[in-house]
Formats: C-alpha cells, structure tokens, sequence
C-alpha cells in the first residue's frame, strides 16, 4: 500500500511540474513573440513630412529610353505645390509643368499631378527616390540614377 501511495505521489509531482513547465515555456514564447510584435510596429508620429526639411529643389540626371538621360528639376513648395523641368539631353524636347501634390504612405511619399507630370517619389534626406507608377521603388543595375539630390541654398 505504501508503494502504491508513493508511486501515486511521485506521479502527481511529475505531472504537476510538466505542466508548470510547459506554462512557463508557454508564457516566455507569448514573451518573445510580443516583443517581436513590438519592434515590428511603424513610426507614424515621425514621418518625412512632419521631421524632414523636405521643401526645396532637387536635380539628377533620369535614364531615358530613346535619350541619354533627362535633366530633372523638381521643386517642393511647402503649400504642396510643385515646379517640374525635364530637359531630354540631344533633343529639343523640354518638359515643363507646375502643379499640387498629394502626401501618401503616411508622408513618406509625394505624387506631383500637373497637366504632363503624373509622378511619385519617396521623401528621404536631402533627396527624392523616383518610384514607378504603382509607387514601387524602382529596382536593377539603373535604380541609382533614379535618385534626385537636393540643391543647397
């Protein structure tokens, strides 16, 4: 009877620190998994929009398909208004447009929408990313040159 008592105890105290255990094991992964969640979240207090001096003009030199490259000027007014010049290098064609733009992606990106200019670039420090149509960056070899740099003033 003793044995049988003591094998019931020793039963009882193994099943109860399993289960202690695998609680304990449970706790710590939703733990892990919260603080993964955590770091994970998007700072949207801080956006380009509200923390970067954004408003200015900016330039590069965009690939061009049928030209070498095109002489870009884009200016961001801080009323959320824009001056847009393209100048296609070994051509007489020029672009010009002026016009609003809209902030998207929580203020990370302006869409320039004037009479010939449908375009959106991604705000960074002291430049402009061009992205494509759908507002994805633009990938491959050429993504750098897609790149306009502020002009100091």
């Amino acid at each position: 009877m003793k044995q049988l008592w003591l094998i019931a105890s020793l039963a009882s105290i193994i099943t109860v620190s399993s289960c202690t255990s695998n609680a304990k094991k449970q706790l710590e992964s939703d733990s892990s998994s919260m603080e993964t969640t955590d770091t994970n979240l998007v700072d949207t207090t801080h956006t380009p929009q509200n923390s970067l001096d954004w408003a200015g003009s900016y330039t590069g030199v965009i690939p061009c398909a049928d030209c070498p490259g095109i002489e870009t000027t884009v200016t961001l007014n801080s009323d959320e208004t824009f001056s847009y010049k393209g100048v296609y290098q070994e051509s007489d064609t020029k672009v010009e447009d002026t016009g609003k733009f809209m902030w998207h992606n929580n203020g990370s990106v302006v869409h320039l929408v004037g009479k010939d200019v449908n375009m959106k670039l991604k705000v960074g420090e002291n430049q402009l990313f061009s992205l494509d149509q759908e507002g994805n960056p633009i990938d491959g070899p050429l993504k750098d040159q897609y790149i306009l740099k502020k002009v100091a003033q």
